[in-house]
């Protein structure tokens, strides 16, 4: 039977042994809602030599939290919302020190307490539990559960957590959904696109739970926590009550009722003497994101912390290089952040009928809608054997070029519904 374990450990996105506190007394004033933060620590503790080499763990554990989410559920009840917290947020520690450095480092110097005080500094939020896991107990789960759905639109394959994918949607066991939410070398270096990936794995998760009314019935559910209790620790602050309450609001929810987002970033790459690369949250939009949260209310739709551009574009322009035959096309593309080769000189005298042609690589498919979205009405085509380059034939149509926004906030992290943000329902391989 799926258990409230189960979902309360796959909410976290990672990893083995689970505890459970309340926050620390004299902490300030709770606000609307219940707010959970969820941290997966990187550790090896426990794990012998041959369960590393299976769940490809192997090396030094850094000691600290290599995920961390924060849960909001209303005050309602109807609706919860997921919020991604960059393991390399560069943020200022809650231990009087009035030192800065990475948000997992807090873990290390002060465990879950100052952890929790910290994400409370930096939101202003109060966190009323917390959930901290390691890798085994992930992988039970997802077995528990009888594996999870993954799914990319093109390979993936990461040498450091073994992860070897190929395109399309997998049914998997929890050893390999475990490198697939663990994997950080894959599309572009760093956490946002591991990040949307746990989230993606999230939300299938529980909405297959939902589906199948594993945590509709209370009755269930505070036996899944009675047994739950028998093998983690918790404080006086969190009890069998809590977390039936917390299945069965989660046990409720529809898809669209369940939102995921990543903090915004303004600096991805800040560099820090002796700390290394760090991302520095985005100011407005990340106090927006913490007051919406703060006053009980929706983050998908909100402008203050997702402004829309008017022609949003899924990856940068700057890299992708184009071949255009067109020497005005080609000088408004390269106006636009393109890179292009003006090929006119070898365009035919007479043009196709129709709007422009792109013809791409398989894989390419992202940077195809970058191009076309700078090009209203372009057709788009794979060429197997393409080479890097995509090459951009213009029609007898006159063409309008379009400058398209780029903002990595809007293509990895933007606020998001389950509904939205889940696998395609279609038939699932078995990994």
């Amino acid at each position: 039977m799926i258990r409230l374990a189960t979902a309360l450990t796959l909410l976290t996105t990672l990893v083995s042994g689970v505890a459970w506190a309340g926050p620390p007394a004299g902490r300030g004033a709770a606000g609307h809602g219940t707010n959970i933060l969820v941290v997966g620590v990187d550790s090896r503790a426990g794990l012998s030599k041959a369960e590393k080499e299976r769940l490809h763990v192997g090396g030094k554990g850094c000691n600290c939290t290599d995920v961390m989410m924060l849960v909001h559920l209303s005050q309602a009840g109807d609706r919860a919302s997921v919020v991604s917290i960059p393991r390399d947020s560069y943020v200022e520690y809650a231990d009087g020190s009035g030192v800065r450095g990475k948000i997992n480092g807090a873990y290390a110097r002060g465990g879950g307490a100052l952890t929790v005080k910290t994400v409370e500094k930096v939101t202003g939020l109060h966190v009323d539990h917390y959930l901290e896991t390691g890798f085994k107990g992930f992988e039970q789960a997802v077995n528990g559960l009888g594996g999870a759905t993954l799914c990319t639109d093109k390979a993936l394959r990461d040498e450091n957590s073994g992860l070897d994918l190929s395109p399309g949607v997998h049914h998997a066991d929890g050893r390999v959904a475990l490198r697939y939410v663990r994997a950080r070398h894959i599309e572009r270096p760093g956490d946002l696109g591991r990040v949307r990936r746990q989230q993606r794995t999230v939300s299938d998760l529980l909405t297959r739970l939902t589906v199948e009314g594993a945590l509709a019935d209370p009755a269930a559910a505070a036996g899944t926590a009675r047994t739950l209790l028998k093998s983690v620790r918790t404080d006086k602050g969190t009890d069998l009550a809590d977390l039936v309450r917390i299945g069965t609001a989660l046990g409720r929810l529809r898809a669209e009722r369940t939102e995921f987002a990543t903090v915004p970033i303004k600096d991805f790459d800040h560099r820090v003497t002796g700390v290394g690369s760090t991302l520095v949250w985005h100011e407005g939009r990340s106090r927006a994101l913490w007051e919406a949260l703060a006053a009980d209310r929706r983050i998908t739709g909100d402008r203050r912390i997702q402004p829309v551009p008017e022609t949003p574009a899924p990856t940068n322009p700057a890299g992708i290089k184009a071949r255009v035959d067109d020497a005005s096309v080609a000088a408004a593309l390269r106006a636009g952040g393109f890179v292009v080769t003006d090929i006119s000189a070898a365009a035919p005298k007479v043009r196709p009928a129709g709007p422009p042609l792109i013809r791409y690589a398989p894989g390419r498919e992202s940077d195809a809608a970058t191009l076309a979205a700078a090009l209203p009405g372009a057709r788009r085509q794979v060429v197997p054997g393409h080479d890097a380059h995509l090459d951009v034939a213009v029609g007898s149509r006159p063409v309008s070029v379009k400058k398209v926004t780029y903002d990595r906030n809007v293509a990895e992290g933007a606020p998001t519904t389950a509904d939205r943000l889940g696998c395609l329902v279609r038939p699932a391989r078995r990994q």
